[in-house]
């Protein structure tokens, strides 16, 4: 069941559930665009609205952070529970290898796309490749781009580049490459490939991946994390705000 979150949709589904309806969406045949919402999305959608109308018009929508998780309970629409991108990804190449769907690795530099794609192979030796490129060309390359995907048929994409720069390509070229089942990684190659590690279990349990990824990478994070990100409680008080009062009303109306 979709609901909305802070003015963005996002689909009340839990790691199971997501499973299953990406299986169904490949089963069809027909191409399906997939986003996670964590605080730093939710922020860009309310300032972006060309954003926000991607993420709307998106087949599947998880919630990848806890703060979208917390929101939810605040405002008594609560998800089942957090379903993050990176989770997803590794719990798709496992079922890839089962299943037999051919996935295409898209995104990151040269060399760590192609240590995923060695890594891929190591651990799931029965996965079907379809295909690899790395996640830079120039604005004129990108129907070559697209044309190479398409060319490969896979039944699976995942695309490693920023956002929302990988929210936009989808939307304008997933019906043209016709991928039944697309997403966005974000900084999962680089998981993958070893470059970066997730918190530990109990960090990811509590909420505080975000500050893990904080401490690798100070300077980079700073802005996003402290600065950024600020919008989403400003976001979370103003619906709460709201939510009083519209309680107030119907209670006044008994």
């Amino acid at each position: 069941m979709r609901q909305e979150i802070l003015g963005c949709a996002i689909d009340n589904l839990s790691m199971q559930q997501t499973l299953d309806r990406v299986g169904t969406m490949i089963a069809s045949g027909l191409p399906h665009q997939h986003v996670v919402l964590n605080a730093d999305k939710v922020v860009k959608a309310a300032r972006d609205p060309a954003l926000a109308r991607i993420i709307s018009r998106c087949d599947l929508i998880n919630a990848d952070g806890m703060p979208v998780v917390w929101a939810s309970r605040l405002l008594g629409q609560p998800l089942p529970e957090r379903v993050t991108g990176i989770d997803l990804f590794f719990n798709l190449l496992e079922r890839a290898e089962q299943e037999g769907w051919r996935v295409y690795f898209l995104g990151a530099k040269e060399e760590v796309v192609n240590e995923v794609v060695s890594r891929a192979r190591k651990q799931h030796p029965g996965l079907a490749i379809a295909g690899y490129r790395n996640g830079y060309w120039k604005p004129e390359q990108e129907q070559e781009v697209v044309d190479a995907v398409a060319a490969t048929q896979p039944d699976i994409l995942f695309v490693a580049i920023n956002s929302p720069r990988k929210e936009e390509f989808l939307a304008k070229y997933q019906r043209e490459m016709r991928v039944p089942f697309a997403m966005g990684v974000g900084g999962t190659f680089d998981v993958m490939a070893g470059l970066t590690k997730r918190a530990p279990v109990w960090m990811q349990r509590n909420g505080f991946e975000w500050f893990y990824r904080f401490l690798q990478e100070p300077r980079r994070m700073f802005y996003r994390y402290f600065i950024d990100d600020m919008g989403f409680f400003w976001l979370l008080a103003r619906a709460m705000v709201q939510r009083q009062v519209g309680l107030r009303r119907a209670g006044s109306r008994i």
